[in-house]
């Protein structure tokens, strides 16, 4: 496991699209999962010590945001046949326990992840109403374990001001998580 940290954001790039297929059995793009005010791209998988310490976090937070008008999707770029957790059937089964408030989708080529840049899980890229990329930081204090009740929300914050002003904050933390697991590497 190679921890890896996000670069910073690059304000104003445009989200690329992309067509994946969810664990409720339906496809979802950017128009789909974007929401009036902002949209939340999340790259994350079932097995990173790293997602499952803020798992329960990311879904508060994407319910939160969703009151602001901020959609979420939540895209599963690892290899599942080195990594049998990050499955489909087992990302179904995560959603499902967890009652998931966004969209779980695998990227079984691997091509959204590239595009994106994405490098580690987890991996988070805000954008405003207009799909530009405004916030590329941490979900909060959390590590492999999660941060204590209180902290500052560095992901919700931040997206709340986009949702609001369409701008992220100068100031942004790189988020810290396990390196994609990327075919033949």
């Amino acid at each position: 496991m190679v921890r890896m940290e996000t670069p910073v954001c690059d304000f104003g790039w445009p989200a690329p699209d992309f067509d994946l297929p969810g664990v409720d059995g339906k496809r979802y793009s950017l128009k789909t999962a974007a929401g009036p005010n902002g949209l939340l791209v999340m790259f994350i998988c079932n097995h990173c010590p790293y997602v499952k310490a803020v798992i329960q976090r990311i879904v508060r937070d994407v319910n939160d945001l969703k009151a602001l008008g901020v959609g979420a999707i939540a895209i599963m770029s690892n290899d599942p046949t080195e990594y049998p957790e990050d499955s489909f059937d087992n990302m179904k089964a995560l959603a499902t326990e967890l009652n998931f408030p966004m969209a779980y989708v695998i990227d079984e080529t691997q091509t959204v992840a590239r595009t994106y840049g994405a490098v580690c899980t987890p991996d988070f890229f805000g954008f405003n109403g207009k799909l530009e990329l405004q916030y590329r930081g941490r979900l909060d204090e959390s590590r492999k374990e999660a941060a204590p009740e209180g902290v500052r929300r560095d992901l919700f914050e931040a997206m709340k001001q986009v949702a609001e002003t369409g701008r992220g904050p100068a100031e942004q933390i790189p988020s810290m998580g396990c390196s994609i697991k990327w075919r033949g590497e």
